[in-house]
């Protein structure tokens, strides 16, 4: 019988961001509420946009307004386990097995990564065992390399996981106590909808460092025809794989392009009840001081949105683009760790 092991350092990955509680909630939020209207649309060039430099939230206090504006604690309930993906009804499966008319799939899953380099820091292992007819992985999948699902807990602030747990009651040595990757058992069928900026703006790959806004959301689904909607899962493709084979490897980690923190509360609006991308969601650096990933915080302890990492959208925007069908059926199959903090995946979208 085959056996195939995976070793994956679940608690390794789980970050903390602590931040000053403001005396003044309200002072911030008319100042925020710039960032998710009234924008105008444009094709990336600058023009229309709001200076980045006045783009909140700007440091860590704004960042704390912000996340007390559009945290889902306790919407579902003070037990809930599965923050957004309550979007995600009978209904909007349904609509999603309806997008599914060819049966064309696509994988988004970019093959593991076995080498060392500025953007794998934690090589896939494979190894062969006896008789080289069995094998054994291991994976440290946290990071900027491997194609992986966050779980609800993976990411705290201060001191609290998503729906206001506390981290004493949740992350253990053993695994986490509530908001495990196990909650998704039963799998994910939703429609998937792929945002591709750098075809937005007719380029093959945006550079590291460059922010999306609400308005080049809103301008690509001007484009694409495909408004977002409750329960829907969002890719964000920047075009990170396509860079890497042209350019080779960089660290991710410290210069990517990705969402500002200012598209949460739209987020929000729209009812997006997971988000993915071809890295790790943020912008990087995050133009947020005092905070290294202001969107995982966002959407992971503050929505209960689970995000997919490093998912490679290659295949997926040149079969869109083909297809001119920029909606799909998503499905999504973790393996239930118990306490696991998120797990490797390979999703599948469905034409």
């Amino acid at each position: 019988m085959t056996s195939r092991i995976l070793r994956a350092a679940a608690m390794a990955g789980c970050l903390s961001i602590g931040l000053p509680h403001l005396s003044d909630p309200g002072a911030l939020l008319s100042r925020l509420s710039p960032v998710v209207s009234g924008f105008s649309q444009t094709s990336g060039s600058g023009a229309g946009r709001t200076p980045q430099a006045t783009r909140a939230p700007r440091n860590a206090a704004e960042f704390d307004e912000l996340f007390q504006q559009v945290k889902n604690w306790g919407r579902w309930g003070k037990d809930d386990q599965l923050g957004s993906v309550n979007l995600i009804t009978v209904a909007k499966r349904k609509q999603a097995l309806a997008l599914a008319k060819t049966g064309e799939t696509v994988s988004l899953a970019h093959n593991p990564i076995t080498e060392r380099a500025e953007d794998n820091n934690n090589p896939f292992e494979h190894t062969m065992l006896r008789g080289n007819n069995m094998d054994r992985y291991a994976v440290s999948y946290h990071g900027y390399a491997h194609s992986h699902i966050d779980a609800l807990c993976h990411i705290l602030y201060k001191d609290q996981t998503y729906n206001g747990y506390a981290r004493a009651d949740v992350n253990t040595d053993k695994g986490c106590t509530k908001l495990g990757i196990q909650n998704l058992k039963n799998g994910i069928v939703t429609r998937g909808v792929l945002i591709d900026i750098p075809r937005l703006r007719g380029v093959p790959y945006l550079e590291p460092g460059t922010a999306i806004y609400v308005e080049d959301l809103e301008a690509w689904e001007k484009k694409s025809g495909v408004t977002i909607a409750a329960g829907d899962a969002v890719l964000l493709r920047t075009g990170r794989w396509a860079r890497r084979e042209t350019l080779g490897p960089w660290n991710v980690g410290q210069s990517a392009a990705g969402l500002h923190a200012s598209v949460a509360p739209w987020i929000k609006a729209r009812g997006v009840a997971l988000l993915g991308s071809d890295a790790a969601e943020d912008v990087t650096p995050s133009m947020v001081e005092g905070v290294a990933l202001p969107i995982h915080t966002l959407m992971i302890t503050g929505l209960g949105v689970n995000l997919l990492d490093n998912q490679d959208l290659e295949a997926l925007g040149e079969a869109a683009a083909r297809l001119n069908r920029w909606e799909f059926m998503l499905t999504i199959n973790p393996v239930p760790v118990t306490g696991g903090t998120g797990f490797p995946i390979n999703a599948i979208a469905m034409f």
